[in-house]
């Protein structure tokens, strides 16, 4: 929904069952995938987001007041990202570059 530095921001429904995983466990892994190349980070979420942050989620996002009448409607977090891997498996030898910006895992 929204990327500052090394930190991403989500909006979820606090009715859905993702929303009660990250709240027993906070560990987050993505992928995200695109030809040969893939991008993995880890970190965990944090439920702080301040109501400024929110109210800009939401004005921002175009599906999200169709399926919500106020922002309060969602839970926001963000995921400041601990490590990032990227792989390209283009060249020969692929490339792995590794990032870590925080002791987090």
């Amino acid at each position: 929904m929204k990327q500052e530095g090394h930190t991403l921001y989500f909006a979820t429904s606090p009715h859905k069952e993702v929303y009660r995983q990250l709240q027993e466990s906070p560990n987050i892994g993505l992928l995200a995938m695109d030809g040969n190349i893939s991008v993995r980070a880890t970190g965990h979420a944090v439920f702080d987001v301040s109501d400024d942050v929110a109210r800009e989620i939401y004005a921002d996002n175009p599906v999200l007041p169709r399926l919500y009448k106020q922002y309060t409607d969602l839970a926001y977090f963000r995921l400041p990202v601990a490590k990032l891997d990227y792989y390209d498996l283009t060249p020969t030898p692929p490339v792995l570059e590794h990032y870590k910006y925080s002791e987090q895992d």
